[in-house]
């Protein structure tokens, strides 16, 4: 289980879909061309496009203001710039029956192997596990730090985003630079709340701490690569471990050799940025401009990650395989929302009411969450079947209960990536805070309401042609 997924997942579908704004400062200068760099990048959207409104749609749908295109592109707006962009490429219309082209768009192995990269850094709680001993306590820091971790790195994460989205890459390196700090001492302080005096616990929360912060900065930097030689160290002490009981020293030494590797990669690839910003000459000038909006934006994204959070920990606590299944499911449920966003754009070129529209939305939905679900099923045996003791196989109750956990993280991600950003956030912020009051409820009973409410909002919101503009 690890909380690296969360800060990659609440925009990607989007944020990978629509180009950031070319690095070109804050206005448009003398001699730089900027929408023919865009027009390059978008060339195999545009080209399939019937009318200009199909690229402004494109342009607004991860928030792209009228602003930030007066200053980088020199338009008034979207549409004048998607005419533009319309009327410099070619058109070359798809054949019938073929989906339209959704820029950025991962292919299924790339997506699987994110799902595994997520995954493996849970190697290091399994290597640790022999000095945390001490039973509660030690478990209670790790999730107290785990779950500070998700709340934050999640935020930071978005907020980087939001700067990468204006085309400021150092901007974005810096609000990194200055946020991942304090994501570590959040997660240190939580772990020391809950466990004040269990040091081992405290000294891995650390760690744990260090990795998350590490892994957000490549993550959101688009360096996630360079993490799987970082975690070389923990999948080798795995191995080893499956061959016969590893060396006392390697339960210590190899979490940390991969913690150092991620932290050094991570500074890497921020000085990196910034000194590329440097020596372009663009160091002292580039952020006059206003920003990506206040800190207040970043805080759903937050709770998304706290709540979300929560629901997993509670299948973690009573079923370890079901969490692993969850985490790789991450891989399969990033394709699929790039799946639902091209299925939702041939919608809105085939159909001709808008309730036809609404019909087209629901079956791509339909699609996805069955694709999601016959992935994660497949998953969640392949994980009992490889976790020890975990043959026999789990209630009928539990299994249909991470099928519907999954369902909310899909569908709260799915609403995220098209700007619905505060109602998830309390869906699964409610979803977490219900067991509380109904002890045992967060088995079947929270995931089916909650993955019921955010299935009729993704009907509701993205049934509306304006939301996918």
């Amino acid at each position: 289980m690890s909380g690296s997924r969360w800060p990659r997942d609440p925009g990607t579908a989007v944020r990978d879909a629509v180009p950031s704004v070319p690095e070109k400062g804050p206005s448009v200068r003398a001699g730089a061309d900027p929408v023919g760099e865009l027009a390059g990048r978008l060339a195999g959207f545009v080209a399939a496009a019937v009318h200009p409104d199909e690229v402004a749609a494109l342009l607004e749908s991860d928030g792209l203001t009228d602003e930030q295109i007066r200053r980088a592109y020199g338009h008034d707006d979207s549409f004048a710039l998607a005419e533009d962009l319309y009327a410099r490429v070619e058109r070359r219309f798809p054949r019938s029956g073929e989906t339209p082209p959704v820029p950025g768009s991962p292919t299924l192995l790339v997506c699987l192997l994110r799902g595994l990269l997520f995954t493996l850094p849970g190697l290091g709680h399994v290597l640790a596990a022999p000095l945390l001993v001490g039973g509660r306590p030690a478990h209670v820091a790790l999730l107290a730090a785990a779950l500070a971790g998700w709340a934050w790195n999640q935020a930071l994460a978005h907020r980087a985003y939001a700067w990468l989205g204006l085309g400021d890459r150092p901007a974005a390196a810096r609000a990194l630079l200055r946020g991942a700090p304090v994501g570590v001492l959040l997660g240190a302080a939580a772990a020391a709340a809950a466990a004040p005096v269990h040091v081992p616990a405290l000294v891995f929360a650390a760690g744990q701490s260090l990795y998350l912060a590490a892994a957000t900065v490549l993550l959101v930097l688009g360096r996630e690569r360079v993490l799987l030689p970082a975690l070389l160290p923990l999948v080798a002490g795995a191995l080893l471990a499956a061959v016969h009981p590893a060396p006392a020293w390697t339960h210590l030494v190899l979490p940390l050799a991969s913690v150092t590797a991620a932290v050094g990669l991570a500074a890497v690839a921020v000085a990196g940025v910034l000194r590329s910003a440097g020596s372009r000459g663009r160091g002292r000038d580039r952020r006059r401009h206003t920003g990506p909006g206040g800190l207040g934006a970043s805080v759903p994204y937050g709770l998304f990650g706290l709540g979300s959070g929560v629901l997993v920990l509670h299948v973690a606590l009573d079923s370890p395989p079901f969490a692993v299944a969850l985490t790789l499911g991450m891989g399969p449920a990033e394709w699929l929302l790039h799946r639902f966003r091209a299925d939702s754009l041939a919608g809105l070129r085939a159909c001709t009411s808008p309730r036809a529209f609404r019909t087209s939305v629901a079956r791509a939905l339909v699609r996805a969450l069955a694709g999601y679900a016959g992935a994660l099923l497949t998953l969640v045996a392949a994980a009992l079947l490889l976790w020890p003791g975990g043959g026999a196989g789990p209630e009928a109750t539990t299994a249909a209960g991470v099928l519907l956990l999954g369902a909310v993280l899909w569908t709260g991600l799915l609403l995220q990536a098209f700007g619905a950003v505060l109602s998830p956030a309390l869906v699964c912020c409610a979803a977490a805070l219900a067991p509380v009051l109904l002890p045992g409820s967060e088995r079947l009973l929270v995931p089916a309401a909650a993955s019921a409410v955010l299935v009729l909002l993704v009907c509701a919101q993205l049934g509306r042609i304006t939301a996918h503009r």
